[in-house]
């Protein structure tokens, strides 16, 4: 009889397991697409901020990208995952033109230089509870600071779920459609994951991964889902980060922007802050 117990309960948790109600690890990839906000783009022309095209302003340079093309990818281990993506966000592009004493003409002494703002953001999920875990790290001079803020997970108010469906990375997904910022997306889920996640934030299901999402300006597609071993500390967020409000976060973020985009005023040139 125990040798019967033992099996039963064996059987039922492969069972468990097998059909996903166990969170498991790994990675999903995505391909994501984002069009470039030209209306963010400044210029400085004797130290004073212009945007290109404005009266006075010449044009953006020839030769700028419309879109901007990254990896990101959700790493999930247990009931946490964390997002990654392939560049640095708040990427900023200084570019000055002319000659050696910045007055020659255009394209002669043409100088790019990528710089990036002296803090990181991260992002870490609490799936079990559907916490979203913003982190900000904060160099100024040798010191360091860690902060962290806790919200939930913000989900659409116009999700629509159509009847149909197609397979991506290996999963079943159904359509939807929702609005973000006034513009239309077409949104593929998949149930067959066991958690709930979107690469666009906002636009959260109620239940399910998004493996797909697409609108005029933007897009990601999951390219492949990998089950594999991930280590639970890798997707914690740090243990010393002071916990602020999403609110206070946001201006030390903003803060540090302003102090970055100013330090690159001072050294003259076009400038671009990427799309986050």
């Amino acid at each position: 009889m125990k040798q019967v117990i033992c099996l039963t309960l064996a059987a039922s948790l492969s069972l468990t397991t097998l059909f996903g109600q166990t969170p498991t690890s790994g990675k999903i990839t995505y391909e994501g697409m984002r069009q470039i906000d030209r209306s963010q783009m400044r210029m400085v022309i004797n130290g004073q901020e212009v945007r290109p095209g404005s009266p006075g302003a010449p044009d953006a340079p020839e030769g700028m990208p419309e879109v901007m093309s990254f990896t990101q990818k959700l790493v999930f281990s247990g009931t946490m995952a964390k997002e990654e993506r392939d560049r640095p966000q708040n990427m900023m592009m200084s570019r000055t033109v002319g000659g050696p004493d910045g007055a020659g003409s255009t394209g002669v002494g043409t100088r790019t230089v990528r710089r990036t703002p002296p803090f990181e953001q991260q992002i870490f999920l609490d799936l079990a509870n559907r916490q979203r875990i913003d982190v900000l790290t904060v160099k100024k001079d040798s010191t360091t600071q860690v902060y962290r803020s806790e919200k939930p997970m913000p989900a659409a108010t116009d999700w629509q779920t159509t009847s149909k469906s197609k397979k991506i990375a290996g999963y079943t997904c159904q359509k939807a459609t929702a609005t973000r910022r006034k513009q239309p997306y077409t949104i593929w889920y998949t149930t067959e994951l066991p958690f709930t996640y979107s690469p666009v934030a906002d636009l959260t299901p109620p239940k399910g991964v998004v493996l797909q999402i697409e609108s005029d300006t933007e897009s990601f597609k999951a390219t492949g889902v990998s089950t594999e071993a991930v280590a639970e500390s890798s997707v914690q967020p740090p243990k010393e980060a002071k916990v602020v409000s999403a609110d206070e976060l946001e201006e030390m973020r903003r803060k540090g922007m302003a102090d970055f985009r100013q330090k690159m005023m001072q050294e003259g040139g076009f400038q671009r802050r990427s799309n986050n």
